[in-house]
């Protein structure tokens, strides 16, 4: 479990999936207020816990999988985090299509 702190490519997201095994996916948790990514734990609240503990606001917090392998679908909006109704999100996914931008553009700003 770690918090990003230097670009990362796809190669290093497979890495990171070949410690694992029978993994082909990297558990991850953006926080929009300050543009950081958590990676690589078994449940996403373990990553929340981790930014929260750093002083991230829980509302800024969502829940996400990299598959670096798949050209097509890198990026999936899955995580029990996500639900939280009192933001309109009532799906493990990410509802909203201007935030999944938002998360898109912090995990770009990271993984190259």
């Amino acid at each position: 479990m770690f918090i990003v702190d230097s670009k990362l490519n796809r190669k290093d997201l497979q890495n990171i999936c070949s410690v694992k095994m029978d993994s082909n996916m990297v558990k991850g948790v953006v926080d929009l207020g300050t543009e950081r990514i958590a990676l690589d734990a078994s449940l996403h609240v373990d990553l929340e816990g981790m930014l929260l503990d750093e002083g991230a606001e829980q509302s800024n917090l969502w829940g996400f999988n990299l598959y670096p392998d798949d050209e097509d679908d890198f990026i999936e909006f899955d995580s029990m985090i996500n639900i939280r109704p009192w933001q309109n999100n009532r799906s493990r996914s990410v509802e909203d299509i201007a935030v999944q931008e938002r998360i898109k553009e912090v995990i770009f700003k990271w993984i190259i």
